[in-house]
């Protein structure tokens, strides 16, 4: 009888074919139709602007990697990622040195600190964004209106302080003052259901995020379809709040994150001092997905209570 070798391993013992980079370039290639946006309304300075936060941003991961004596893994493209990430929630105007560190604290401080891809409990774009918004207030809310290249208030701003409502068919397509990459929701949605086809976003998130926000503000008596097209909520939707390392790993978690993050994003744009409140809403509920996985961890299939 022949001799015969078993070997053990941990599940899962089928694999999918998909890896890291795989998916990090597939996103990418995402965030490129809102890039185009971006460089069509804004002009090439946005272009500059996604490539000083990307290369940044890629050799920051280097040089902590380095000096933690890891593997470089830069190839991995989820430096990459949120480099233009980071890029697409800033002012199109603002001084790419202000971009340079937003990126070195996205990828420093928001990502190598806790032991790199996999170990980061926050969105390390958003940290980055948040501290900008923290450290440089008026560049990080300067404006520029793509019609006339003049500085403007966004939407949610105009709204907000001077009940302006903005053309729905403006909101749609981006002509529209706003961060580099969340002025088009149509490009913005394009991306989003591009990943979802490819099993890379469950459609959970977006759909309570977007969900809860057009649900709350209508009972708040605010214009529903107005909110769900301004500001960075479909940017913060499909792109942030998917993030497969700072959310939930059930269906019924994912849920639960994305009502959340809804109720906090028109809280901060109702109640609260800024007018917008995407970012603040996906690191909180961030913060919240440990407890969230603890409550709810699907059933075991074949699981029996112990009597």
């Amino acid at each position: 009888m022949d001799d015969y070798i078993l070997i053990t391993t941990s599940s899962p013992h089928i694999h999918s074919g998909e890896s890291i980079s795989r998916i990090m370039f597939s996103v990418a290639i995402a965030l490129l139709l809102p890039t185009f946006a971006g460089i069509y309304f804004f002009g090439f300075r946005a272009l500059g602007l996604v490539i000083v936060t990307s290369i940044a941003a890629i050799l920051t991961e280097a040089i902590f990697q380095r000096l933690r004596n890891k593997p470089i893994t830069i190839s991995d493209g989820s430096a990459l990622v949120t480099g233009m990430l980071l890029a697409l929630n800033l002012p199109p105007g603002l001084p790419y040195w202000m971009a340079v560190v937003g990126a070195v604290v996205a990828i420093s401080l928001g990502k190598q600190i806790y032991g790199g891809l996999g170990a980061n409990p926050f969105n390390p774009a958003l940290i980055g964004r948040v501290f900008l918004m923290i450290t440089f207030t008026t560049p990080m809310t300067t404006w520029i209106n793509p019609v006339d290249g003049t500085t403007r208030a966004t939407p949610l701003a105009l709204m907000k302080m001077e009940g302006i409502s903005t053309d729905y068919v403006k909101l749609f397509f981006g002509n529209v003052g706003g961060s580099l990459g969340e002025t088009s929701a149509f490009l913005i949605i394009i991306g989003g259901l591009y990943l979802i086809y490819k099993g890379y976003v469950d459609w959970c998130i977006p759909a309570s995020y977007l969900g809860s926000v057009a649900i709350l503000s209508a009972i708040l008596g605010q214009d529903p379809v107005f909110h769900l097209l301004s500001g960075g909520l479909m940017l913060g939707a499909f792109f942030m709040a998917t993030d497969m390392v700072t959310t939930p790993l059930s269906r019924l978690g994912k849920m639960i994150f994305g009502i959340g993050a809804g109720f906090f994003t028109v809280l901060i744009r109702l109640y609260g001092g800024y007018p917008e409140g995407v970012s603040f809403s996906i690191l909180l509920m961030n913060a919240f997905t440990p407890l969230i996985n603890r409550f709810t961890v699907p059933k075991i299939y074949g699981e029996v209570k112990s009597r």
